[in-house]
């Protein structure tokens, strides 16, 4: 990333116009998340009948963004849907762009973006996978470009993933993570490209994992199903799995944790190569595990993943009368 070439944008708390390219799944879940953060804003998508689906779909979220909590002044009305792209970014202090994964497609569709935008404007790619290095070669100003990786729904899932490219400037970055958070997003901001960004390649591993599993007869998509929603995935919901490898460890941590398992890594459990687990990486992931925690003891970890698993068994319905009378009475409503 390079030092600051174009003006400066507005500060992130003073944005109020906000511009979505495409308008599908993704973009339009990114729109009708930005109008319920308050925020008026103008959306383009070429494809036939375009205007109809988004307004459909941002009905259909109004219900659970309003639930969620809608800002101050949030409004479906606020959402205005121009019939060329020049006109949606036009005023805009912000842009999201959603477009279909072709790169082709998105080089020169953010190069228009950015001759049609105001300069002071800082433009984001929705991409699930392409580094902004490969996507800004045809911008004029490619300082301010860069990916902001939503996960589907956009109105719903928090995360955020920032990064931007080798001509990204690092000033619109930490522009647009701050735009982000201020927009009621968490992000995550890259340090380095990494091409599917980091929740993906996650989500894709254990996808692949699954494909080779059902292809080979070991398991069904019903068991490969139910091992997620019925074990792990009910610790992912508020944990992620380092920490959650780390109390495995017991009161020893992740160190501990690594020295026992961490034979376990030659062991045929997946068809990933796994790296070899010298000092460094060992290191590596004790420190990071102790940054995270970020000051609790293991034994406060516990407690946390503990009564995390009870709240998402109660939300989703999957105590039985007598667990949740049991966990109301140890203060598992609390």
């Amino acid at each position: 990333m390079t030092e600051p070439r174009n003006p400066l944008p507005p500060p992130p708390e003073e944005v109020r116009r906000v511009a979505c390219v495409g308008a599908g799944v993704i973009g339009g879940g990114w729109v009708a998340h930005f109008l319920a953060r308050g925020y008026s804003v103008t959306a383009w998508d070429p494809a036939p009948g375009a205007e109809d689906k988004l307004r459909r779909l941002v009905d259909a979220a109004w219900p659970a963004l309003t639930q969620l909590g809608l800002a101050e002044g949030a409004s479906a009305e606020r959402l205005t849907v121009t019939s060329t792209l020049e006109e949606a970014v036009a005023g805009a202090q912000f842009v999201q762009e959603s477009a279909p994964e072709k790169l082709q497609l998105k080089r020169e569709l953010l190069a228009r973006i950015d001759a049609a935008a105001p300069a002071e404007a800082v433009i984001a790619s929705s991409t699930s996978g392409y580094p902004m290095t490969d996507m800004q070669t045809e911008a004029a100003n490619p300082g301010r470009l860069l990916v902001g990786h939503p996960f589907n729904p956009p109105y719903l899932i928090p995360l955020v993933e920032v990064v931007g490219g080798e001509r990204t400037d690092r000033a619109a970055v930490e522009w647009a993570s701050r735009f982000y958070e201020v927009a009621g997003k968490s992000v995550i901001t890259m340090d380095r490209e990494l091409p599917g960004f980091i929740a993906n390649r996650l989500q894709e591993a254990l996808w692949r994992e699954a494909l080779h599993m059902v292809n080979n007869g070991e398991a069904t998509v019903r068991d490969i199903d139910a091992s997620i929603t019925e074990g792990p995935g009910l610790r992912w919901a508020f944990m992620g799995p380092c920490l959650t490898f780390a109390l495995a460890g017991g009161e020893g941590g992740m160190g501990h944790m690594l020295d026992h398992f961490g034979p376990s890594l030659k062991s045929p459990w997946t068809r990933l190569e796994a790296p070899e687990l010298d000092s460094a990486l060992r290191t590596a992931m004790v420190e990071g595990c102790d940054e995270a925690a970020g000051g609790r003891t293991i034994a406060q970890l516990v407690a946390e993943r503990d009564q995390g698993v009870i709240d998402v068994l109660r939300a989703t319905g999957r105590l039985t009368g007598a667990q949740a009378g049991a966990s109301r009475e140890r203060g598992g409503d609390a």
